[in-house]
């Protein structure tokens, strides 16, 4: 390890050097513990009695090597402090960890699986002209083998449960919430402890390697939550570590995080060559696709808060370690979740930015579910609040997020949003979700929002999935299948996402009518989308369709089999030349050479179509 690039900040492998590594007769242990005053290695190697270390290097680094020491076996570090003071901990940089409530650290051998997804690591890519829908979920409640809050399936299992699933609904992405060690269940995983430990709830090392291996063999990518702003408090993980504030701030005006956590001190260099060298762990060590980095608007801002100002440590480090992730794994994805309007977040560091990939639009998000939680007869007032997202979009390459943070905490499900009774809420949700869809921007899915689930996911309970027993979320959970694959079928609807030639407003102005329809631009095709979400229908609705002949019917959210009332049938559509003077739908004229015209359309409460424009 470079010991000058990890006091700077600039190291990305540390693990190789820090933590439990096997060799040939046994396993050398090393930490980092500048304020130690004396480390005893402990573990069932040894009866768990003391085995001092000795300082090593520049006396910040603790080592010492222990014969017989193997593969599975426990361990943890007896640090005393500068009182004498002594508290068991996990090895910062362990590669396992024993199942919670225990805490020891697990030697691993990071060698003993071999992959076998070459062809997929050599094809993969950002997805910034191409598709990228993913599947968001939570490991231990996708499914379960019995009601007991605390029984998982292994990665293994999971392989055999989930891949077949996501790739028959359309999906070509999943996104795991995090899979770093953590106490408490009910944390889901974002106040970590072992930073380099997959959970052992679900199995070990080996067998989430194997998980992603199988999943790239099936044309699955695998993005991963992490999270590089705060870790939880337990005694036996890094708080106080070697008792001082090593990780963590000295004070709890900017050390501690709204959720009661430690947040990270971003301005210290052995702290950001920790968390590079865990984002790379995971992208070099796993396979991983991606990650999708937590709660950045709390680095970005002191405590989130723009009125504290920007944290210069923490934007810098962030800056420093994108580009250093890109630049050696140039095709994983990483996203921002970033409410903020920090500009720059997506831009390259090159070019002054953050170098995310990709940042989740929460403000599209949040404007189009309060538009739908409003009754219809007061839509009017808030029509914008849809045309609002366009006005910004370009500022960033945004992704849709429908995460698991829109379904919990007495926020009710997507379906349980849409306004009105049981009946009216399935018409509005999938007029949502083609809206949705075939707005710019990558989308994000949060598992069980596409059978309609209507309890509020619980980390205990796996998905109500016997509610597919019933007629109306069977049509919604057949329409989301159909829609997901008719997303990735017409590149119409992503190749050009972050093109301003890639989308046109059509009708914005329909106000009293709840009518908007915009046009998705590809290469070498375009779709006109239309979108009716008032409760009553509108006959005679006319739409200007720029350099068009005739309008094929691709989807419906209408059709009696999802449903609606409408029968699926072949719809074309003839363009006709308007008649002289008259103005269309959106009050305004042809412009020169448009050589376009109208077609008249009839649309029911709560639709929306997709029509493929032939020219």
């Amino acid at each position: 390890m470079d010991f000058y690039g990890f006091y700077t900040g600039k190291v990305f492998d540390a693990y190789e050097f820090l933590g439990a590594h096997l060799e040939k007769n046994g396993t050398v242990f090393r930490t980092f513990a500048p304020g130690a005053s004396k480390i005893a290695l402990i573990g069932e190697f040894n009866g768990w009695q003391e085995c001092m270390m000795h300082k090593t290097h520049d006396g910040n680094f603790w080592e010492c090597f222990v014969e017989n020491a193997g593969e599975g076996m426990m361990y943890k570090y007896r640090i005393y402090d500068r009182f004498g003071n002594a508290v068991d901990h996990c090895d910062p940089y362990g590669f396992g960890m024993e199942l919670r409530p225990n805490c020891a650290s697990l030697i691993r051998d990071l060698n003993a699986y071999s992959f076998q997804d070459a062809k997929w690591m050599e094809s993969r890519s950002d997805c910034k002209s191409s598709p990228l829908n993913i599947y968001e979920v939570h490991m231990g409640s996708f499914r379960k083998p019995s009601s007991k809050a605390d029984d998982w399936y292994t990665y293994e299992e999971l392989a055999d449960i989930l891949i077949p699933y996501v790739n028959e609904n359309g999906y070509h992405y999943l996104e795991v919430m995090p899979l770093n060690e953590y106490p408490c269940d009910e944390s889901w995983g974002y106040q970590g402890t072992g930073f380099f430990s997959p959970t052992s709830r679900y199995g070990t090392a080996d067998q989430l390697k194997k998980f992603v291996d199988i999943c790239h063999q099936n044309r699955i990518g695998v993005i991963m939550d992490f999270i590089p702003v705060h870790f939880a408090v337990d005694a036996y993980a890094l708080a106080q570590y070697d008792g001082t504030a090593l990780y963590e701030y000295p004070h709890d005006a900017v050390g501690v995080s709204e959720w009661g956590s430690c947040n990270f001190m971003h301005s210290r260099g052995e702290v950001r060559s920790f968390l590079q060298s865990a984002a790379n762990y995971w992208l070099h060590e796993f396979h991983m696709d991606g990650l999708r980095m937590d709660a950045i608007s709390r680095a970005i801002y002191w405590q989130g808060d723009p009125g504290r100002g920007v944290n210069r440590n923490a934007v810098d480090f962030l800056r420093y370690m994108n580009q250093g992730l890109k630049q050696m794994n140039p095709s994983v994805i990483l996203t921002a979740e970033d409410s903020t309007a920090y500009p720059g977040v997506t831009k390259p560091v090159s070019q002054g930015g953050l170098g995310f990939d990709y940042k989740w639009d929460m403000g599209w998000m949040n404007d189009t579910l309060d538009y739908f939680k409003t009754a219809p007869e007061y839509r009017m007032d808030h029509y914008h609040k849809l045309t609002f997202s366009m006005m910004y979009y370009y500022d960033e390459h945004f992704l849709l997020p429908l995460s698991h943070d829109e379904v919990v905490h007495g926020k009710a499900t997507i379906v349980q949003k849409m306004n009105g009774a049981y009946e009216e809420k399935f018409p509005q949700a999938r007029a949502f979700y083609m809206y949705m869809y075939a707005h710019p921007g990558k989308k994000l899915n949060f598992m069980g929002n596409e059978i309609g689930q209507l309890r509020e996911w619980d980390e205990k309970r796996e998905q109500d999935w016997d509610l597919l027993k019933y007629p109306m979320h069977d049509g919604f959970y057949h329409f989301i299948r159909d829609l997901n694959a008719l997303y990735q079928k017409h590149p119409a609807l992503s190749e050009m996402d972050y093109e301003q030639e890639g989308f046109r407003w059509l009708d914005c102005h329909q106000e009293a009518r709840c009518i908007y329809a915009f046009e998705r631009i590809g290469k070498k095709e375009r779709i006109v989308a239309v979108f009716h979400f008032s409760n009553r229908s509108q006959n005679d609705y006319h739409l200007q369709i720029p350099e068009g002949k005739s309008l094929e019917l691709l989807l419906s959210s209408d059709w009696e089999e999802y449903g609606g009332s409408e029968k699926r049938a072949e719809v074309k559509l003839k363009v006709k030349k308007r008649e002289a003077g008259r103005e269309s739908a959106a009050g305004d004229r042809p412009g020169p050479g448009s050589g376009g015209g109208e077609v008249v359309l009839s649309l029911q409460p709560y639709c929306a179509q997709y029509y493929l424009v032939t020219v």
